[in-house]
């Protein structure tokens, strides 16, 4: 039975993903490294350091840096990040996000958000919906960034459940790998062709619907059970 809903944050609740480019970008301006926003798909879903090392890499400037300075470099990032979202409000929620947060906890659902973001917390607060969520996985504690079940392994423990009792939400390639991997039904938002390795996909977050993927699951959870015997 389902018990559970972790979700991811960038878009899935709301698409900061353009911020995210435009900060980057700025950064890649000062080291000298240009990209396009084909490129930028790749730094979908994981952490900032993970997300500089892709951009040094494909500058061919992985070695141009200390530790040190990645981090500060990463910093600077997050700083111009933090300054463009400072519009975000709950007129940036994705089609369909407010009904069905307001479902799930009608339901006695708990809800948890699994995000590489380090800001996941402000976010919420811009959105008005971080009273909705029972608990945030803090990104720090991670030893490991998706496409590892870490961060949905310990959403399911914060929530004082099984990876079995939750269902995963996700809108990147990796991120439907980190939800597999953790043992959850995973649901994916995007195309067929990316999320082909979702348990259930929507091409838009309009279409999330509680009883479809609670059904959904319910038949996956009754497949499972099955081949465990």
């Amino acid at each position: 039975m389902i018990k559970g809903f972790v979700f991811d944050l960038d878009g899935v609740l709301t698409d900061t993903a353009e911020y995210h480019y435009l900060a980057w970008q700025e950064l890649g301006g000062k080291m000298g490294i240009a990209f396009d926003r084909v490129f930028n798909e790749q730094l979908k879903g994981i952490s900032r350091m993970d997300s500089l090392e892709r951009i040094l890499k494909y500058g061919n400037k992985s070695r141009a840096y200390t530790e040190d300075e990645k981090t500060a470099l990463a910093n600077e990032k997050n700083e111009d990040y933090k300054k463009l979202i400072t519009n975000i409000s709950p007129a940036d929620l994705l089609p369909g996000i407010s009904e069905l947060l307001k479902e799930l906890k009608a339901a006695d659902i708990q809800l948890a958000l699994a995000s590489a973001s380090k800001n996941g917390p402000i976010i919420l607060k811009r959105l008005g919906i971080e009273n909705l969520f029972d608990t945030i996985v803090d990104p720090a504690s991670l030893t490991h960034g998706k496409p590892d079940p870490e961060i949905f392994i310990k959403g399911a423990e914060q929530l004082g459940l099984r990876p079995d009792e939750c269902v995963g939400v996700e809108d990147a390639e990796a991120g439907i790998e980190a939800i597999n991997a953790a043992g959850m039904f995973s649901v994916g938002v995007g195309s067929k062709e990316s999320m082909k390795a979702a348990d259930l996909f929507v091409t838009d977050t309009s279409e999330l619907n509680v009883r479809d993927i609670l059904t959904a699951a319910a038949n996956w959870s009754h497949k499972e059970q099955k081949g465990s015997f």
